[in-house]
């Protein structure tokens, strides 16, 4: 199962950043992201996003 950058960025909108990849799974989380969109924040590497750019290059990456 896979996602687009644009499901993880709809899941992520709204969020305030600079933000760690812990508070970036708690907003998707909270505004209902599907399962796929979850497993895609949690491979994410644990480090601090400037932005909504910062997540989709990383998630971009895989």
């Amino acid at each position: 199962m896979q996602t687009s950058p644009i499901e993880v960025q709809k899941a992520l909108k709204g969020m305030d950043y600079p933000a760690q990849k812990q508070k970036l799974i708690e907003h998707a989380k909270k505004h209902k992201a599907s399962n796929e969109v979850m497993e895609v924040l949690q491979d994410l590497p644990d480090h601090e996003y400037s932005n909504a750019a910062d997540v989709s290059k990383e998630f971009s990456g895989k």
